[in-house]
């Protein structure tokens, strides 16, 4: 039986990438931190080793006797108390990973990006492939750390390794446990913590549909190739009114300024270094904030086949989810 090994699989999209896989009756093996949340796996027939992608002889046994690799874990916060952490496991992981790939004899690698390192076409138009940043570009030290290990693994494809890169935009659905960004966008709505806007934008997509791409990427992406793994650009004026739609919750009226928001969220920081605990508003998450993040998904959709399922539906399945698990703590008047 094919094997396949799953990076971050207790994690929101790696999650829902080992359920694909082992639907299409491929056998998962999960590299699994000690200490981490396991319930995901509840659900997942998965095989578990134990280790740390930081680890590199951990990350080449795990990786031993499986003919696919998915690296889809990495450590996404926009706030973090050490960033070394942050660079440990996100570029040095991802070493570890590509070189252990070829050590073991891997036949394929998917290594999930983001489109946090890609930026706007100078037009205006939507972002695609071709639009790469620098790493001047680079908003805080999450996109910064990603940027650096996607040239890793464009480095290894130069050595010989079949590798693709997904870039997934801003995924929303089920099993978003801790919750990612943009699922706290969610939570923090449902439960009336959101009484104004930032006018921002964000290219949104089922995660299902990224999972499913995922895969295809595996089959038939072409080697050292990104492909953009999304679907609908809205504003958060227009996100927030489906959200409005599905749950008789009113969508906030006011739309706040960019400049108080960053002072705000600087006040912020600076009181969680007195109180060692996380802002409630990141910097670098207002920074994001300041531009439209909308991007071209038709090559997914061409040469990958990516569904493009409504975010409509997504949203609905993902408020089901936080609903069901208690993550809101007010009732709703309809949906």
């Amino acid at each position: 039986m094919t094997k396949a090994l799953v990076t971050g699989a207790t994690g929101f999209i790696g999650y829902h990438v080992a359920k694909v896989l082992e639907k299409k009756g491929i056998a998962v093996r999960a590299l699994v931190r000690e200490g981490s949340e396991l319930s995901a796996f509840a659900a997942i027939d998965a095989e578990q080793v134990r280790g740390d992608l930081r680890d590199y002889g951990a990350v080449l046994r795990a990786e031993r006797g499986c003919d696919k690799v998915y690296h889809v874990g990495a450590d996404y916060r926009l706030w973090v108390r050490d960033p070394q952490t942050m660079y440990d496991v996100n570029v040095k992981g991802t070493v570890n990973v590509m070189r252990g790939a070829l050590e073991a004899g891997v036949s394929k690698v998917v290594y999930t990006s983001t489109v946090g390192v890609l930026s706007q076409e100078k037009n205006g138009k939507p972002g695609n492939e071709a639009t790469i940043a620098r790493i001047e570009d680079m908003t805080g030290h999450y996109k910064r750390s990603k940027f650096l290990a996607e040239k890793e693994v464009l480095g290894f494809v130069e050595k010989g390794l079949n590798a693709v890169i997904v870039n997934p935009t801003a995924p929303i659905g089920a099993m978003d446990r801790k919750p990612t960004p943009t699922g706290k966008i969610i939570v923090d709505f449902l439960n009336g913590r959101m009484p104004a806007y930032l006018d921002t934008g964000l290219n949104f997509v089922d995660v299902e549909d990224v999972a499913e791409a995922h895969v295809s990427a595996s089959e038939s992406g072409v080697t050292g190739e990104r492909y953009i793994l999304g679907n609908a650009n809205l504003t958060l004026k227009q996100f927030l009114g489906i959200l409005a739609g599905l749950t008789g919750r009113e969508p906030p009226r006011w739309r706040l300024p960019y400049w108080p928001v960053l002072c705000l969220a600087r006040l912020s920081e600076g009181l969680s270094k007195v109180t060692r605990t996380r802002p409630a508003i990141p910097v670098d998450g207002v920074r994001m904030a300041r531009h439209y993040m909308f991007f071209d998904c038709s090559k997914a959709v061409r040469d990958l086949g990516m569904a493009q399922n409504s975010v409509e539906m997504a949203a609905r399945k993902a408020i089901e989810w936080y609903i069901g698990k208690g993550y809101v703590k007010r009732p709703l008047s309809g949906g």
